[in-house]
């Protein structure tokens, strides 16, 4: 592109709201947001209680040094709950919902009320980690220990608080001598709006497989509740590039397609008022977004997102409501191109999320995906019949994707290299890939000489780990692909994960980016993508 072309772009922004911009969206939201609460599910009910009371273990080779050890089923209900004292229950699996218990008194009569604390916890480490005093970056809120005072015995009482967890111990904190009470009844309504897989395996199915696919389908229901959230324990909210991978993992499990709708329509009716997209939005305790929380390549992503759902419902009509939010935020990151049709990320202060591993470089990954965000665009464009207003898309992507190879590609150490030092990592390889910079054979070669080199940044998490999966897959790495998936999210299943975690490194299990690993989320969205690799692929992944 050169300066002309750039000016004539940077023009076509600055005229946006006195066209259609800022009226339009204004005039557009609240259709939007009648939309979205008209979208909003049901969420389905299950009642359950725990399989068995446990005692915690301290193994140094246990997932974070601890662990749990079954005492069988828990038998409680009749006994005089001062004499337990205190008890740790196991309900078999990951859950999220509303916990309610009942007490009874035994002898005599309620002198004085009984105060109880419940922990839940997600995992054995997190169950048997000190949390005060508090050293985590983010809120002491969100861990999931509460304290109740029962004035009256012989009622039900339900926690307001939703929880997310596997574990629950609770402790007698205070209580009367003069007399006595059971805890003689517990239960948990546990809530989803995921409804029934679609998508069965084939027979074929190696258990290992299987079993990767059971776990990342339980993390994607337990993420599906009245919108896609990124963690049901922590922090309960839509955010663009989560939506974005459960998207596609709901394309091969519960298809959830009504629930991607809901999502795309409350981000574009809380977008701001230059049409820009916040990263996350939240429908609980008030519908709304993070205001100050923008993301670039969160914008750039749910653009995609609307195209796949595009292609997966034919629902024409929300794309075509939709085009405007999703050629504002190309418009809003063409703001950032140079003459040389190079992306400049210190064009002004800007979030670029791709992964939590400090140093990381995103230079190159930068330009290629911005690249990948306008091929999507162009093709929902031509799918909408829109292809007119965006017709210089085409020999934008090329002229960028000559400059990134001219900019980014070593052809004598055949890899992608960013920044002023020119950094090798794995996502600068992965995005060049997506992106179509490099062809398939290249491809294959950068990543092989990537992985060779000790010095290569590597993925920290999950989030990052799935395009590595998804650009292998690409070059016709099936085999590599397959092998990667079964080490790093069969990793985590052999690891004890019964729904896939927010952070995973193999070589670290403290791994944190809050300073404080209970903080971490257990179940997390970005986590849940191996059903889709499993399900489009069944002829590598199922055989």
């Amino acid at each position: 592109m050169n300066l002309r072309t750039l000016a004539a772009v940077l023009l076509s922004v600055a005229s946006f709201t006195l066209l259609y911009g800022q009226d339009y969206f204004e005039s557009s939201k609240p259709g939007w947001l009648e939309i979205a609460r008209s979208t909003t599910p049901v969420l389905h009910e299950e009642i359950l209680r725990p399989v068995a009371a446990v005692r915690a273990v301290q193994d140094p080779s246990a997932f974070q040094g601890w662990r749990y050890e079954s005492l069988g089923a828990p038998d409680f209900h009749a006994k005089n709950f001062k004499e337990v004292g205190e008890i740790t229950l196991d309900f078999g699996r990951h859950i999220t919902g509303y916990f309610s218990f009942h007490t009874k008194v035994l002898n005599n009569s309620q002198d004085a009320p009984v105060k109880l604390k419940f922990m839940f916890g997600e995992l054995p480490a997190e169950m048997n980690t000190p949390l005060d005093p508090w050293k985590g970056t983010l809120s002491r809120g969100w861990m999931q220990d509460e304290i109740v005072t029962l004035t009256d015995m012989d009622e039900w009482v339900t926690l307001p608080r939703r929880m997310s967890f596997r574990y629950l111990r609770i402790e007698l904190l205070g209580s009367s001598a003069g007399f006595d009470f059971a805890i003689d009844d517990l239960f948990f309504k546990a809530v989803s709006s995921a409804g029934e897989n679609q998508v069965p395996l084939l027979e074929t199915c190696p258990e290992e497989i299987r079993e990767i696919a059971r776990v990342s389908e339980a993390t994607l229901k337990e993420c599906m509740q009245t919108v896609f959230e990124d963690g049901p324990k922590r922090d309960h909210r839509l955010w663009s590039g989560d939506l974005y991978l459960q998207s596609l993992a709901n394309r091969y499990s519960f298809r959830n397609f009504e629930l991607v709708k809901h999502c795309l329509y409350m981000f574009a009716a809380f977008a701001g008022e230059n049409g820009v997209l916040w990263s996350n939005v939240y429908d609980f305790p008030k519908w709304g977004p993070q205001y100050g929380s923008y993301c670039l390549t969160y914008c750039l992503i749910w653009n995609s997102t609307l195209l796949e759902y595009l292609k997966d419902t034919g629902d024409y009509q929300t794309a075509t409501d939709l085009w405007k939010v999703a050629k504002r935020q190309i418009e809003d990151a063409m703001t950032y191109m140079r003459p040389d049709n190079i992306f400049d990320i210190n064009a002004r202060p800007v979030w670029l999320f791709f992964d939590h591993r400090a140093g990381l470089d995103v230079n190159a990954m930068m330009q290629a995906a911005m690249i990948f965000a306008l091929k999507d665009t162009y093709e929902l464009a031509t799918m909408i019949g829109c292809a007119d207003e965006v017709k210089e898309y085409p020999a934008l992507v090329k002229a960028m994707t000559k400059a990134a190879r001219k900019a980014y590609y070593d052809k004598d150490k055949e890899v992608v290299v960013s920044g002023p030092g020119a950094q090798v990592s794995i996502l600068s390889q992965t995005w060049m890939i997506k992106a179509g910079v490099l062809s398939p054979k290249e491809g294959r070669k950068a990543i092989v000489n990537a992985l060779a080199d000790p010095e290569t940044l590597m993925p920290s998490g999950p989030y990052a780990t799935h395009y590595l999966i998804d650009a292998m897959m690409i070059c016709g790495m099936h085999e590599q692909a397959r092998e990667y998936l079964v080490d790093y999210w069969g990793g985590m299943v052999r690891k004890g994960a019964d729904t896939f975690w927010e952070c995973y490194d193999p070589d670290d299990d403290m791994l944190t980016p809050y300073s404080f690993f209970p903080l971490n989320s257990a179940c997390h969205a970005w986590s849940c993508t191996p059903t889709y690799f499993i399900g489009k692929y069944p002829e590598v992944f199922q055989k």
